[in-house]
């Protein structure tokens, strides 16, 4: 390619840039965030919560960036092994998993990082800017329009430009506007399905000092719930994070989503596992707290259009984005630039529609999204779509859970799910399901 375009320059925009420096001459990215001077933005709203970088996500930093950890723990990251992270359920703590490692750090950290990388590359460059639609040449894609960051929305004009590109890539993440673009091209929209679940979750920050020794993340989570009689999911999680400091995220959902009064904030900490009490009860809090509401999960299905245009391909929330509480959404955006990579390795053109980089990228959706959906329909309030066979899978997996509080070998491969190193599929393995039916809690 001589040029390909990219929109939206955070997490998941960055690493489809970095797998597009290897196939194009020119990639530009395109953001409302100064990226040349890192200049702060309106950008993500939700990018001052805690994030969490699963250890597949990890795995692919390093893969696309080689030493980036190295480099992270020199400027004030931190590395959690084994149990030094810790996951409780119900307030008791799993068994600890010596092969476990997690990076710990906030999102604009490690976004800071990527983008000097990122940028350093000698055929990628920011551009300060906002696009307002796609140019079209009926087959496929030829490139985007382009306003300036601060003037207001509307009909493309004269003084908008126009900017032509091989290939586009669509990183504006939930508040996307392909959908729209494309029917205004004449194109379909991809097909979007929707599971409501009403979460709202808040962080702070604190600051750290020798209270939590052998600490750097701590994880809380109801265990699976009564049907008849449901109980108020209260998730929080705790990390350490770069600064000398604790940040800490606490969820709920409906009405009970958490508030940004800071004595409120502590009394819910001080409901929640040892680990996030102690930090209520010795730690000053820095700062505000930030709340931020997330309504819906989200998908939208490329591979469902029967007419698709050439020369455009989307990652990250634009594609899907599921309830936050379970840490995923960094780690599918490392999937989905591996699947671009993927893509454009095996030869196929990009001014063809990419029908094959959305198969693959299906397949890490597909398993984010059912893992996702199927946790999030054991809460009274979410009414569904019920999956086919749900009722045997949410009696499985409630005995999973439970069995994977106190063994490792349950608990290792359950973890391997939830950090999407492996398929859901794995965890209906006969042999798995019988540790899981002869494991008994400890007296």
């Amino acid at each position: 390619m001589k040029s390909a375009v990219v929109l939206g320059g955070s997490f998941a925009g960055l690493l489809a840039a970095r797998v597009l420096s290897e196939h194009a001459d020119d990639v530009v990215v395109i953001d409302s965030d100064d990226l040349a001077t890192g200049a702060p933005g309106p950008g993500a709203p939700h990018r001052e919560q805690l994030h969490a970088l699963l250890s597949m996500g990890h795995r692919q930093l390093e893969r696309w960036f080689p030493g980036f950890t190295e480099e992270a723990l020199a400027e004030g990251a931190l590395l959690g092994r084994g149990p030094e992270v810790q996951f409780h359920v119900d307030g008791v703590r799993k068994v600890d998993l010596p092969r476990l490692r997690m990076l710990s750090a906030t999102r604009p950290f490690l976004e800071t990082l990527l983008r000097r990388r990122v940028m350093a590359l000698p055929n990628v460059r920011p551009l300060h800017g906002r696009a307002t639609g796609l140019l079209d040449d009926g087959r496929r894609i030829t490139g985007v329009q382009l306003a300036a960051p601060g003037d207001p929305p509307g009909p493309s004009g004269a003084e908008h430009t126009a900017l032509g590109a091989d290939l586009v890539v669509d990183a504006m993440g939930r508040s996307s506007r392909l959908g729209s673009w494309l029917r205004a091209n004449g194109w379909d929209a991809p097909p979007v399905s929707r599971m409501r679940i009403d979460l709202g979750y808040a962080t702070a920050l604190f600051a750290r000092g020798d209270e939590l020794p052998g600490t750097v993340i701590a994880h809380a989570t109801p265990g699976p719930a009564n049907h008849y009689q449901p109980r108020l999911s209260e998730p929080g999680a705790l990390a350490a994070v770069e600064g000398g400091r604790w940040s800490v995220v606490l969820a709920a959902y409906t009405d009970y989503r958490p508030g940004s009064d800071p004595e409120r904030f502590l009394a819910r900490m001080r409901r929640c596992v040892a680990p996030l009490r102690t930090v209520a009860d010795s730690c000053t809090m820095l700062g505000e707290v930030r709340t931020y509401r997330f309504r819906e999960s989200a998908r939208r299905d490329f591979t469902r259009l029967a007419r698709f245009p050439g020369g455009l391909v989307a990652v990250g929330d634009s594609v899907a984005s599921v309830n936050p509480v379970y840490g995923q959404g960094l780690t599918l955006a490392a999937l989905q630039a591996s699947s671009l990579a993927v893509h454009l390795r095996s030869g196929a053109h990009p001014h063809t529609a990419a029908r094959g980089y959305f198969r693959r990228a299906r397949t890490v959706v597909d398993a984010a999204w059912s893992t996702a959906t199927t946790a999030d329909l054991a809460q009274p309030h979410v009414t569904g779509p019920y999956p086919r066979g749900y009722r045997l899978t949410r009696w499985a997996g409630d005995r999973l859970m439970t069995a994977s509080v106190h063994n490792r070998e349950v608990n290792s491969a359950f973890m391997d799910v939830l950090h999407m190193n492996a398929h859901p599929r794995t965890l209906a393995s006969p042999a798995l399901l019988l540790r899981v039916a002869l494991t008994r809690p400890p007296r």
